[in-house]
């Protein structure tokens, strides 16, 4: 899957945990572990303004839903992420579509 990779542009992230929660049922993964686990950054006053934002973190559970890829799905998370903030790019047009989103956008290669 390494020629995958997920895309997250946070700054649209409403923090519903449907990735988390969409993920644990694909992989049946137990209550105590996380394939994809979000973060709450804030609120918090940094340089005059305040910061408040979700950050969806992929683990080493996370193999971008191999299977439902293979088989022309979008990865669990992304297809049920409400805000569509993530999206399954191939590696090599991961810089070019990390720079069309700007800020507050990060990547994941298992």
């Amino acid at each position: 899957m390494n020629e995958y990779a997920l895309l997250i542009d946070y700054k649209y992230c409403t923090g519903c945990h449907v990735c988390e929660v969409s993920c644990r049922k694909e992989h049946d993964i137990p209550l105590d572990e996380w394939g994809i686990k979000l973060n709450e950054m804030g609120p918090v006053k940094m340089g005059g303004s305040w910061l408040w934002d979700y950050v969806p973190v992929p683990s080493d559970l996370c193999d971008l839903c191999e299977n439902r890829v293979a088989e022309g799905k979008k990865p669990a998370c992304v297809h049920h992420c409400l805000a569509q903030c993530m999206e399954l790019v191939p590696v090599e047009e991961l810089s070019v579509k990390m720079a069309e989103h700007g800020s507050k956008v990060t990547c994941f290669i298992p």
